[in-house]
Formats: structure tokens, sequence, C-alpha cells
């Protein structure tokens, strides 16, 4: 599915060049669910952009399903990033007048697709992660929890191939949060998508079939 050879990233130059990432290889699978764990400006959320196209490698080079991202133009990266990946983050990034089905419609509405069949698939999306009676409250109607749900179902919404969630607990309760890890979990596990997720949260980490952990950009450990 992905695959990294050597990716490195430096940000500013000479005396001031900081490294984020040094060298890294990974191999991502179908069907994966892969913890990327470590302290604060480890190197997480660098890694995860570098994957999903987002940023490019200073060194080295990333291959999404054979391609080359470097290799792809900016509306070729757009179209991936449209229909094979989905986003989730830390602050859930819901438009707080619409509802929770309209949040979860919102990417397919820019894409073009009927009313009808948008309609059909966020309902959908909003059952797989048990918010489908709550698709018409809008995010201040919704708790934490059930609002990272909506935003884990906007982002499965499209049929991504991959789903990359940057810290989806961090603002969470240990309670809801696990339950969160374990939506992710299923997601993987019955085939909707494979599954990347930066996290410094242990429990969910543990939740993951596999893990690798950085310290200062670079892998100390992986499973």
């Amino acid at each position: 599915m992905i695959r990294a050879e050597g990716i490195s990233r430096f940000f500013g130059s000479g005396e001031n060049r900081v490294t984020a990432l040094s060298s890294i290889d990974l191999a991502v699978q179908p069907g994966d669910f892969l913890a990327v764990t470590g302290r604060s400006g480890s190197g997480k959320t660098t890694l995860l952009n570098l994957l999903s196209g987002l940023d490019k490698p200073s060194s080295g080079s990333v291959h999404f399903q054979g391609d080359d991202l470097a290799d792809l133009k900016e509306a070729d990266l757009v179209e991936l990033r449209r229909h094979k990946i989905g986003f989730v983050f830390q602050s859930f990034g819901l438009m707080p007048l619409l509802s929770a089905q309209e949040n979860v419609e919102l990417p397919l509405h820019i894409g073009g697709m009927s009313w009808r069949e948008r309609r059909q698939r966020a309902h959908e999306a909003l059952d797989a992660v048990g918010l489908g009676s709550r698709a018409g409250h809008r995010p201040f109607e919704l708790s934490g929890g059930e609002q990272q749900r909506v935003s884990i179902a906007r982002a499965l919404v499209t049929g991504p191939e991959v789903v990359f969630a940057d810290e989806p607990t961090g603002e969470l309760d240990t309670a809801t949060a696990r339950s969160i890890a374990d939506t992710l979990a299923e997601i993987a596990s019955s085939g909707h998508a494979t599954v990347i997720v930066a996290t410094h949260d242990l429990e969910l980490a543990a939740t993951a079939q596999r893990r690798i952990d950085l310290v200062d950009g670079e892998i100390v450990f992986q499973s």
C-alpha cells in the first residue's frame, strides 16, 4: 500500500537546520492498523504528512500503491487525497452550523456527488460509527467523542483506502478515547481501510496490529 525508503525531512538550513525525520524505512500493507508513537516533537505528524503526500521528504521517496508521490502533479495529489485518503485530526474540524449528516456529506458535495447519493453514503458512514441516530445534531449538541466519530465518518464517506489519524484521542477522556480506539481498530479489521495513527496514547497504540516508536526523528522500536 505505502512504502517509504530512506525518507528524511529537514526544516531550515545551515546552522539553523532542524532534522524532523532521519532515514525512515517503512512498509504499510493493506488492512494494517499502524500506530506511530513518540513524545511531542519526535516526528510523528511529520511522518504522517509525508506518507499522505501533504508534505515532501527532503530526501528519500514515498510510494503509494507503486506511484512515487514526488512524481505526481499537484492536481494528482489532490485527487489522491480526495478519493483514496481520509484524514482525522485531534481538533475534529467540524463545521459548527452544519449537522452531523451535513458535515459528513461535505467532501461528497465538494466532489460534485448528487444529493441523493451523498445523503445515502453519509447515513451509512454515520451508522458505521454508531451515530445514525444523531445525524441531525450539530457539533455543539454532541459530546467530544461523538464529534470525533463524526470526523471519522467524514473520513470514511469517500471510501478511502487509507485513513490517517493524528492524535485522534488527544482531547478525549480515557473512556471515550478507548471507544475511538476500538472504532479505528474495527475500521482496519473489517477491511474498510488501512489505518495509520500518530498518538502518544499508549492504550490506543496497544489496539493497533503494528507499532513504531520515534525518538528525535528516528525509529527506535518497530513491531
